[in-house]
């Protein structure tokens, strides 16, 4: 329910607070006290349309905040709970505090629980929790989908109509599946040469995900090894090869051995030498063959590396694919070869399935539509029963379900719209073309007491729905805002002293004059019961207001209590 609307710097309202209680509120006051100003400031928290000519001249911004004190479990808790926002609560009711800002620059901002929001989600928690209803307002029923609701509400119907919706999504699950393979198959029926020949290619070729990437980082660290080796096979043959100095400095030391027998003095610095000489080359020919062997280096390995890169390549120019999506390439013609050789009789089983899931969800839909059928005559009864005290009387509601299994949807076969008949003779039809404003409005308070304590939002707002009656019928329509007011809170909009009589809360609106006359400023006062009395007898007698209007005045309060 609401609990409590502030209004800052909105057309004429400077700064209002109000509190609100449960059962009925009544909103009265003469003509342009701001009523509707009071109306639409409270739709712009509600996510209404921004406009700004709400902005009170010569402020820079307006801002409405409305508190709402929610049930735990409430609908509206959910759509937070879906955008991400904290609407939780351990207890069993949290409150919810909508703030709408209207800038006089035309922009708005939207806050929920003073996190920044969307407009549309504030549009969609304003729906769940308030319902506004006047005599040219047709938000309510002009959908076909919400007269779909409204029964199956009355109904009791929700857990089918949840049942309904998810055979429908196996449904379409299932067709969805069947299309996708039999597309499949026709696809590859059509390359079925092509894709044996490709897929036993990369099966022989077998490609592995980086497997290019891995072969060129080793081709490269062969490749330098392959510089390095070669190098040191140059230096190992000057050493210790073919052209070795070591066999010409032996022969050497050997002639001067004989030579040197008379003479060692002379020739034996020498031949050290000479010994050392050889001794280093010696060891450096060792050192280089151990280097040639430690090299990374293998020709036969860097041939495969090179063949297996180039057959990757060619694969990869052939199909039109990089390297690297070859091996998904092969799964997926694999998987094409199978569908091509197993696929009639996956297509079956797929068939059947469809089969089934087509066979749930119509029983469940032909069930749902059943229900509703006899639930449509119930509530035809019960809306019918409230007409006549609301000058109703030669009228006749009726709920038109129209069933077509040729057009399934989540919600059943069905096509709910509500119909009337304004007087007997005259030929039946939806009932937002069929019947008048006023008319409108009276149906669409039967159709809330029926269906007080289901389907509907937790507080309902009626704006002048009784314009143009009076007498009995204000009457009759004030009695039914209050049993609504027994389920819901329900708060309305009137020029009935009789509608006025029956509230639990009496707010008085009034537009007074401030800085001596230079501005006016719309305020809203909460009536005692003598203040009460004097506002319903001027509802009644106008501007002066005489003995007997209080009089009738009392006895409208003494009725309604």
């Amino acid at each position: 329910m609401l609990a409590r609307l502030s209004i800052r710097d909105i057309v004429l309202i400077e700064r209002l607070d109000i509190e609100f209680a449960t059962g009925l509120v009544v909103l009265t006051g003469e003509t342009g006290a701001g009523k509707s100003i009071l109306l639409d400031a409270f739709a712009l928290a509600l996510g209404g349309r921004g406009d700004a000519g709400l902005v009170r001249h010569g402020a820079e911004q307006g801002q409405v905040t409305a508190v709402f004190d929610v049930p735990k479990n409430h609908p509206a808790t959910k759509i937070l709970a879906e955008n991400g926002l904290d609407g939780t609560s351990v207890e069993e009711s949290c409150e919810m505090i909508l703030r709408r800002v209207q800038l006089a620059d035309g922009r708005t901002r939207a806050f929920i629980n003073d996190q920044s929001i969307s407009v549309q989600t504030l549009k969609a928690v304003g729906a769940a929790l308030v319902e506004i209803h006047g005599q040219h307002d047709e938000r309510a029923l002009v959908d076909a989908a919400t007269h779909r609701r409204l029964l199956d509400a009355f109904a009791g119907l929700e857990k089918d109509v949840a049942a309904v919706e998810t055979l429908w999504d196996a449904r379409r699950n299932a067709n969805t599946a069947l299309e996708e393979h039999r597309a499949g198959m026709e696809r590859a029926a059509r390359e079925a040469d092509y894709l044996r020949h490709a897929s036993a290619e990369l099966k022989q070729l077998a490609p592995k995900d980086g497997e290019e990437t891995s072969l060129a980082n080793r081709r490269t660290t062969m490749m330098q090894g392959e510089k390095i080796a070669s190098d040191l096979r140059e230096a190992q043959e000057a050493v210790g090869g073919h052209h070795s100095p070591v066999s010409t400095l032996s022969a050497a030391v050997r002639r001067l051995e004989r030579r040197g027998v008379n003479s060692p003095a002379l020739v034996e610095p020498a031949v050290k030498a000479i010994d050392a000489a050889i001794n280093a080359l010696e060891e450096a020919d060792q050192h280089l063959q151990a280097a040639l062997a430690a090299t990374d280096f293998d020709p036969a390995e860097l041939e495969r590396i090179e063949e297996r890169l180039f057959a990757l390549r060619a694969a990869s120019r052939k199909y039109s694919t990089p390297v690297d999506g070859l091996a998904a390439l092969a799964a997926k013609y694999a998987a094409d070869v199978v569908l091509i050789d197993a696929g009639a009789s996956r297509l079956k089983k797929l068939e059947q399935a469809a089969i089934e899931a087509d066979g749930r969800y119509a029983a469940a839909a032909k069930k749902l539509s059943l229900a509703r059928q006899k639930s449509a005559e119930k509530l035809n009864k019960a809306v019918n029963a409230e007409l006549a005290p609301l000058k109703l009387e030669r009228a006749k509601f009726m709920t038109q379900v129209a069933t077509d299994e040729a057009t399934p949807g989540p919600q059943g076969f069905d096509r709910v719209e509500f119909w009337v008949q304004t007087n007997p003779g005259t030929k039946p039809g939806p009932m937002m073309k069929v019947a008048s404003g006023g008319e409108l409005s009276r149906f669409l308070l039967a159709l809330k007491v029926v269906l007080s304590d289901r389907g509907s939002a937790p507080t309902l707002v009626f704006d002048e729905i009784d314009t143009g009656v009076g007498g009995a019928v204000a009457d009759a329509i004030g009695g039914r805002l209050a049993r609504l007011a027994g389920k819901v809170q329900v708060m309305a909009v009137t020029h009935a002293p009789q509608v006025a009589a029956r509230a639990d809360l009496h707010l008085l609106i009034s537009k007074d004059a401030l800085d001596k006359g230079k501005r006016v400023a719309t305020r809203v006062n909460a009536l005692a019961a003598d203040h009460r009395r004097e506002e319903i007898a001027r509802m009644l007698a106008g501007a002066e207001i005489t003995a007997e209007a209080r009089a009738a005045a009392d006895r409208l309060l003494k009725a309604a209590s």
